[in-house]
């Protein structure tokens, strides 16, 4: 029962990958309202030891932004635990404070805006520059006596209105809020656990940064930033695994990982588009991956408790626990009228029609109230334009082939054999149908 639910509950997979942020953000509440005034000492272990494991594991998945967003965070740790030693001056502290402050939001919206590029990319070194400038910079601020410009020269900067902490600067909530509502809309356009980790994290050290007068409320939110962004990387390198990145289905491990734990009684549709080394041929690939991303969109939508599967290649999987073929056929159907009265047109020919339509459009404007006839003309050459676009839109059909779980096909594997047996008379009978 738990496969089922988290497979075929919309609400739920919309909010999975909140839920362990939204735990670990609970917890270090919790544990920052219950914990005493102790010292960094008592406390101190837990962000040393989550932010290396960390950037460690960033480094072997090869997730950048993530690495690069623990290194900042680690760095701003160990400069908060330096100038929370008993020797620091109260200057210093004010200093790296304003300086972890500023420069862990700074470095995030950098993250956020830049694509992922790897750890390993080529021009990654000039963000390991930046990390050590920003150190050594705070360090310099910090450390008064070293130089004529350190500490007394400084203490007018960060006495200014936008450095002044309360608990934190007004020009690192500033920087805060602005990498916040870049990470929610990064969310909104790709629920990517990185992308939500971002920000979750960045909220957790948000949070530590106003409590940085309390030494163990500090670490226990960092701790909880560390932590989300690990979380987070896992969850990215598991999705990378088993999600197929072109249509955002499933792939084939999940499936086959899901027929392990499913019950007696289980159907499986293999579904592929017919005439697809043709469209390939034809037209190109990048045309064959729009008509990939349609068909995955188009059996993604399905109803009866299904799951769609991408298997390999141009061939789909649709599995329903605890139906029947007589239960699954309704909605098999649908998905293959669907996709054949889905009229695809080319990309190439889209971005066309939209220049088309953007000049006449702009002609029209030009045209104005005196040259009724002219824009007469420009509608009827855009329903000419339309309608040539619909004769070379393109007919994307599916042959689709089901069997389910009895006594003769008793374990998954063989279930599996008799739908694609079933798909290939399928295509043997003429195509675009239904085989069982």
């Amino acid at each position: 029962m738990r496969h089922i639910l988290a497979l075929n509950t919309p609400s739920l997979r919309v909010v999975e990958p909140f839920i362990a942020p939204a735990i670990v953000l609970a917890a270090a509440i919790i544990a920052a309202l219950a914990l005493p005034a102790q010292p960094l000492a008592t406390t101190g272990l837990l962000p040393a030891v989550v932010l290396p494991i960390g950037v460690f594991l960033s480094l072997w998945f090869n997730r950048g932004r993530a690495f690069l967003a623990l290194v900042s965070m680690f760095l701003a740790y160990a400069g908060y635990a330096l100038a929370a030693h008993p020797d620091a001056s109260t200057f210093a502290e004010r200093a790296v404070l304003a300086g972890i402050a500023i420069f862990v939001p700074l470095n995030v919206t950098l993250i956020l805006i830049l694509p992922e590029r790897g750890v390993l990319h080529f021009r990654s070194y000039r963000w390991l520059l930046l990390l050590a400038a920003e150190s050594l910079l705070v360090a310099w601020i910090a450390s008064a006596g070293i130089s004529s410009l350190s500490g007394t020269a400084w203490q007018s900067v960060l006495d200014h209105w936008l450095l002044r902490p309360s608990p934190t600067p007004l020009l690192a909530r500033v920087l805060f809020a602005a990498a916040i509502a870049l990470a929610i809309g990064r969310v909104l356009e790709n629920r990517a656990p990185v992308e939500i980790g971002l920000g979750s994290a960045l909220l957790a050290f948000f949070a530590g940064c106003t409590w940085s007068d309390s030494p163990a409320g500090f670490s226990v939110f960092v701790t909880a930033a560390g932590t989300i962004l690990l979380i987070a990387v896992l969850q990215e390198s598991h999705r990378m695994a088993f999600r197929d990145e072109l249509t955002g289905l499933p792939g084939r491990r999940t499936l086959e990982e899901q027929l392990l734990g499913l019950g007696p009684v289980f159907t499986v549709a293999m579904v592929d588009v017919d005439h697809f080394k043709k469209f390939n041929d034809t037209h190109g690939h990048d045309v064959g991956d729009q008509v990939l991303r349609m068909v995955g969109a188009r059996l993604a939508q399905v109803s009866g408790g299904g799951r769609a599967y991408r298997y390999g290649g141009e061939e789909f999987s649709v599995l329903f626990p605890d139906k029947t073929i007589g239960e699954v056929l309704p909605q098999l159907e649908a998905l293959r009228s669907a996709i054949e009265n889905h009229a695809l047109v080319p990309r190439s020919e889209e971005r066309r029609q939209s220049k088309r339509e953007d000049a006449d459009r702009r002609a029209n404007v030009r045209l104005g109230s005196t040259s009724i006839r002219k824009a007469g003309h420009t509608n009827t050459r855009r329903a000419d334009q339309r309608a040539g676009i619909e004769a070379r839109s393109l007919s994307v059909t599916v042959s689709i082939g089901v069997a389910q779980r009895n006594r003769r096909l008793h374990t998954p594997a063989m279930v599996l054999r008799a739908a694609d047996e079933a798909l290939y008379r399928a295509k043997h009978a003429g195509r675009n149908r239904i085989s069982r």
